[in-house]
């Protein structure tokens, strides 16, 4: 009767759960029967074995009750010296009787379980007894050093089948400690020293006997299986099947479920996940949020993110370290280093600490923005907080002057990490190496290159492709396949960057056939060339002034497959720019925004000189305008270009309000800006801002130009400061335009 009933309520589970069909949004989520499968696993479940050892003879009975009664009235004795007398007759079967009669002693059980460890090898069943009993009196700790010890040391009996520990593990169990803990202990154990599969197979045996692996101690096993990305794609499965047979997910499963997800690339996925957190009584914490946030930042959703930040306010919730660096690294991925820094500021503000990774972060956007003066501001501030900068950071600034030819900067700041004993790597010396190559200062190169190998660092592809780029800017195109040799010579395996440089190098002194012809080459070396290669031939023929082949090149491009950069629009449009073609590049912007390709501040700084040179300032202001709609920020060059624009217009004051929002901004003005800048003072007569722009231009080291210098020892002269005018005079000479000024 009572199996009629059993079979007759599961038919009606199962057609009852076929018309409901209830899904959840989510593929993590338990259908119905699952529910009713883990109802009826109750019910169904194994009764643990019983306990039966071997029966001790009268003799050996005689022998247990003696070591009973002698260390049960022992009192201070060392229990080694009263149980000296027993030793010669005593065997592993004595240790389990005595133990029957001792088990609710736990120090006692302890003290002659060490006793027993240090004459002889416990037997398998032996360990497990002291493990059950170890649980069953709430000591954890040393049950889990007894698994520990036995499957991570080197021992005979660690040589034993997994499944016969378990199975001893089982067999003890309900008269030794019936405490369920004991299987999260062993599951632990097993994670941790890397049984994983071991793992899977005991939480599947412990479902036949009715007990499901705590949610802490499966937390254990998706974190080991999570670490790296082929584990992360196994995650999802393992969550729903363990979901399905009873394991209630916690916050930090979902927690970690959701960073696999996001590692994976499917955010959305994760976002989902977070949504159905509380549904399942979940709490969203920090953690929840920081991992969201940085799934977003990763694919560059900065909405989305600025969103979550909302949502963590409103539940009171306090970014942390991890949070705002993502956002600070993905505003300063976009180009948007002053709201990075607002971000940075608001954290200061909240009384949280940023930490050296934050900094350095925001250092190297400002640097990438060519904002240098904004990085060594940071870098101050971290002094200042006892935050100490590391190779990264420094590395990160070393890079931002070469990055705008501040290369003597550059300089004097690697003999100041060489002076502060960094231990400098391949990155740091190849990032300078590529600043001198750039400035054209091949010697220099070499040199470090040859410092580098003194120091006993390799130096690698990117080396060689920055000294062959450096070669090929100076036309030494020959010198350069040498190198090219060299390193295959070497070992190297010339990459696309390498091929790049050379293809940049032939197109720079004008062989453009050659470069084309080197691109075959390249693609029967089964190198086929990238966005990279066909930008430079595109900026090439823009620079010659055939748009036509420009075009052609582009449409080759997405003919292959290959995604056009926002530099490659940039370079089409400085083309079309530099042609007159102002409509055609007008034409350019609204596909790019069409076809969601944001542009950059390039992009427009090549419309608005272009209004500028045509005295068409009211276009360049409109163009400015839409820019900053776009939540574009401006660099160092749009500053310069529109200077220069509306100081030849005249319009002095919208250039103050420029030059101090540059200011204001950390970056530099120019030569060519300051020239502009104190000529527009001196048209507009205002000869005291003219002065001191010019006195501070001279304080920074930068040359003006001939009509300034003339202009000033004039003024100087006419003013009686003869001494002053000495000295421009002499100054003029000693920066070689003395010959400009006598024309």
């Amino acid at each position: 009767m009572k199996r009629c009933f059993i079979f007759v309520s599961r038919y009606c589970c199962q057609i009852l759960c076929h018309h409901l069909q209830i899904q959840t949004a989510s593929s993590f989520a338990c259908s119905p029967f699952d529910i009713a499968r883990r109802k009826f696993s109750s019910v169904s479940a194994r009764h643990f074995p019983d306990y039966s050892p071997k029966k001790p003879t009268i003799k050996d009975s005689q022998l247990v009750y003696n070591i009973c009664t002698t260390i049960k009235q022992r009192r201070f004795e060392p229990i080694e010296r009263i149980l000296k007398p027993y030793e010669s007759k005593f065997k592993l079967d004595h240790f389990i009787w005595v133990l029957m009669e001792i088990k609710h002693e736990y120090n006692l059980v302890l003290n002659f379980f060490d006793w027993l460890c240090i004459r002889r090898a416990p037997s398998l069943e032996a360990r497990c007894i002291i493990i059950q009993i170890s649980v069953a009196a709430k000591d954890p700790k040393v049950a889990h050093e007894l698994i520990h010890e036995f499957w991570s040391k080197p021992n005979v009996d660690s040589s034993l089948p997994f499944s016969l520990f378990m199975e001893k593990l089982i067999y003890t169990y309900k008269d030794w400690g019936s405490n369920p803990h004991v299987f999260d202990i062993f599951f632990e154990v097993l994670v941790e020293v890397g049984i994983l599969d071991g793992a899977k197979k005991l939480f599947f045996k412990m479902l036949n006997y009715g007990v499901v692996i705590s949610v802490d101690s499966c937390n254990v096993f998706l974190s080991r299986i999570s670490e790296n990305i082929d584990g992360c794609r196994k995650t999802p499965h393992i969550f729903t099947e363990f979901l399905k047979e009873g394991v209630k997910w916690n916050t930090m499963s979902h927690n970690m479920m959701i960073h696999c997800l996001c590692r994976m690339g499917k955010v959305k996925e994760a976002h989902n996940l977070l949504f159905q957190m509380v549904f399942r009584g979940c709490m969203l914490d920090a953690i929840s949020y920081s991992t969201m946030v940085n799934g977003y930042c990763q694919i560059g959703e900065y909405h989305i993110v600025m969103k979550l930040i909302e949502e963590m306010k409103i539940k009171g919730l306090k970014p942390n370290m991890f949070t705002i660096n993502s956002v600070v690294y993905l505003l300063c991925k976009i180009g948007r280093t002053v709201d990075a820094d607002k971000v940075l500021r608001e954290m200061i503000y909240q009384n949280i600490t940023p930490d050296k990774v934050v900094y350095t972060t925001l250092i190297d956007g400002f640097c990438k923005n060519g904002n240098v003066i904004g990085a060594y501001r940071l870098l101050e501030e971290m002094h200042s907080n006892n935050i100490c900068p590391d190779l990264v950071t420094y590395t990160a600034l070393l890079s931002g002057l070469c990055r705008t030819g501040n290369i003597q900067k550059a300089h004097n700041l690697f003999l100041e990490m060489c002076d502060r004993e960094m231990k400098l790597d391949e990155i740091t010396c190849t990032v300078l190496i590529d600043g001198y190559c750039k400035n054209g200062q091949i010697k220099e190169a070499f040199s470090l290159h040859n410092q580098m190998v003194e120091m006993g660092l390799t130096p690698n592809l990117v080396t060689y492709t920055s000294l062959v780029d450096g070669l090929c800017k100076q036309g030494e195109i020959d010198t350069a396949n040498e190198l090219l040799h060299e390193m295959c010579s070497k070992g190297l395996e010339l990459n696309i960057c390498t091929y790049n440089s050379l293809v940049n190098g032939l197109c720079k002194v004008g062989n453009i056939v050659q470069a084309l012809k080197l691109v075959e080459d390249m693609e029967v070396a089964g190198i086929n060339p990238d966005a990279y290669t066909y930008t430079t031939l595109i900026d090439a023929h823009c620079k010659s002034g055939d748009m036509v082949k420009a075009h052609e090149l582009l449409r080759q491009m997405l003919d292959n497959g290959i995604q056009p950069t926002v530099v490659t629009f940039n370079v089409l449009m400085n083309g079309f720019c530099l042609s007159g073609m102002l409509k055609d590049g007008a034409s350019l912007l609204k596909w790019m925004l069409e076809k969601r390709i944001m542009p950059n501040a390039t992009t427009y700084n090549s419309i608005m000189k272009q209004y500028c040179i045509r005295n068409d300032m009211r276009a360049t202001a409109e163009i400015y305008k839409e820019m900053l709609g776009k939540g574009i920020s401006p660099n160092a060059n749009t500053y310069e270009i529109l200077i220069r624009g509306h100081c030849k217009a005249r319009n002095m004051k919208e250039v103050w309000f420029l030059h101090k929002e540059m200011v204001e901004k950390g970056f530099d003005l120019t030569v060519n800006a300051y020239n502009a800048l104190i000529k527009g003072y001196i048209k507009r007569k205002k000869h005291t801002e003219a002065r001191n722009l010019f006195e501070e231009m001279r304080n920074k080291g930068l040359v003006a130009d001939r009509e300034l210098y003339s202009y000033f020892m004039d003024m100087n002269y006419n003013d009686g400061n003869l001494d002053l005018t000495l000295e421009l005079c002499d100054e003029a000479i000693e920066k070689n335009i003395v010959d400009k000024i006598g024309d």
